[in-house]
């Protein structure tokens, strides 16, 4: 089912979480929290699009460099969660970021990864927007290949923490629920490339 919001309805039962645990191996190890795109890292611009988007409260969590990441970065609006497990991949930082939001009221979780710097708040606005209930369930897509942001209703966080493994994150959960995921088209406003590499690094702007 594809879905597009026209109307943008701000919905506080959606909160945001950024997945920002990566050790950047490929990077040579330089964490891809701290690198800089248009005068500010990667993880507060993520954090921001979130807030910008909509999404309340918002978590980010920290693995590798947690230290050098809290140091540098601006997140005081942020909840700043610790995944000590974050060399197994992105699915334990989907699960520590899940776990610490089942304390709050949320209906939702809005994911964002902190190495799409192209993703900012208006493709965050469009997927809130498809949220209706805790069962809900969205995906951003660009030009009909799903990406992220993912929203995941809370009634589905358990089983999404049950089947992310290594760096699965939520793909399996939302495969297995076919149609029920709604797909939200961001490709117009948006852009989903990964900054996995050395050579991804030539779209960070100086």
């Amino acid at each position: 089912m594809t879905y597009r919001e026209q109307a943008y309805r701000p919905p506080a039962e959606v909160a945001g979480l950024v997945l920002a645990a990566g050790g950047g191996q490929r990077l040579g190890g330089r964490p891809k929290a701290l690198l800089v795109h248009e005068g500010r890292t990667l993880v507060e611009r993520a954090a921001r699009a979130l807030h910008a988007g909509g999404c309340a409260p918002v978590h980010v969590v920290l693995g590798a460099a947690s230290h050098e990441v809290r140091r540098h970065a601006v997140l005081g609006r942020c909840v700043l969660v610790e995944n000590p497990d974050w060399e197994e991949g992105m699915g334990s930082s989907l699960r520590a970021g899940l776990d610490a939001l089942a304390a709050t009221r949320a209906g939702a979780a809005l994911v964002l990864l902190v190495d799409q710097p192209g993703i900012g708040a208006e493709a965050v606005r469009r997927v809130v927007s498809a949220y209706e209930d805790p069962g809900s369930l969205a995906t951003a897509t660009y030009e009909g290949r799903r990406g992220h942001p993912v929203l995941l209703g809370r009634a589905h966080w358990r089983a999404v923490g049950e089947s992310a493994v290594a760096d699965r994150g939520a793909r399996d959960h939302l495969r297995a629920q076919g149609a029920a995921v709604r797909e939200v088209e961001c490709a117009d406003v948006a852009e989903c490339h990964d900054i996995d590499t050395e050579a991804d690094l030539r779209l960070l702007a100086p």
